[in-house]
């Protein structure tokens, strides 16, 4: 088989193969009514416009869509418009910049406040970039602090990601700072901690319990212990990643549909260099795109169908 005719039957797999060994649906659950879960579609890797990028994610049936907070007034006024013509909801991210931690939390408020006052439309929530990896722990709950105050003032919901480079870059870390501060928040991308610790986090049962029971939005990324995310979800090299994540995505969904709580998730398989390209030509081992769609379509099968 060439190349092409590879990709080609590589994008246009439905992964029965392994979601016949995984299961398709989750143990059922007896949600309490006022359970909800609604998945979102990132931008990132996107080569059109907003205006395409918006009207791509409803087609695909997305509830909404997550971006990064802009304070450019001229790509506010698209975004809005754009949410406004697709009927779409919106998170937004936000983030500081810098290698020192009072710029970079200065430039995370500004960032923060924006995105939290601004009254086109409501964000459905905050989704925090927070801190470095080498601040020191005083520094970096800094960034709680301030979104806990926003999050009471505003009442929108405000997360921290487990992001590699951030505060929350490993499991062991961000126990400490949940055990410290119990209205921490999280964005599950856990992808992140299995190349952090290089392995599927067996050994430390302890700091994913807590961080399952603190997570209310997922970033729906499969990582494996090598990296951040493996080439193609579908592909069955990768069943025991896959299953692992599911494990843990299982439980948060348990989690919510018992409390009656809402829950929101992020198709966030990223474009090159996330996603593996073959050496020289660069070029894509699967369609980014088409893994999120599948990814979203899995969610909701497994879990509201």
């Amino acid at each position: 088989m060439n190349r092409r005719n590879f990709i080609a039957q590589s994008s246009s797999l439905t992964g029965l193969g392994i979601l016949s060994s995984v299961g398709t649906k989750a143990q059922k659950i007896n949600a309490k009514d006022s359970f909800s879960l609604k998945i979102f579609a990132t931008n990132w890797g996107f080569t059109g416009d907003t205006d395409a990028f918006c009207a791509a994610a409803k087609k695909e049936g997305y509830d909404g869509i997550e971006v990064w907070w802009t304070s450019n007034k001229k790509e506010q006024d698209v975004l809005f418009n754009a949410l406004k013509n697709n009927k779409l909801e919106v998170g937004f991210l936000a983030g500081g910049y810098g290698k020192e931690a009072k710029a970079h939390f200065e430039t995370f408020k500004r960032n923060l406040l924006e995105a939290t006052t601004q009254t086109t439309q409501r964000p459905t929530y905050i989704n925090c970039h927070s801190g470095k990896d080498f601040f020191s722990y005083d520094d970096n709950k800094t960034f709680i602090d301030l979104t806990t105050e926003v999050h009471k003032k505003t009442k929108i919901p405000i997360y921290h990601e487990t992001h590699r480079g951030r505060m929350l870059f490993a499991a062991h870390i961000s126990k400490n700072f949940m055990d410290k501060n119990p209205d921490l928040r999280l964005t599950l991308d856990i992808s992140h901690w299995c190349n952090v610790h290089e392995s599927l986090l067996g050994d430390q049962p302890e700091a994913i319990k807590i961080a399952l029971e603190r997570t209310d939005h997922i970033h729906t990324r499969v990582g494996h212990e090598e990296g951040p995310q493996v080439n193609d979800p579908r592909a069955p090299e990768w069943e025991n990643a896959l299953k692992a994540h599911l494990g843990w995505w299982d439980k948060v969904v348990e989690n919510k549909k018992l409390a009656g709580q809402p829950l929101t998730m992020l198709t966030e398989f990223g474009p090159p260099n996330y996603l593996s390209t073959l050496p020289y030509t660069r070029q894509p081992v699967a369609n980014q795109w088409d893994i999120n769609v599948y990814m979203m379509k899995m969610m909701r099968e497994r879990y509201l169908v």
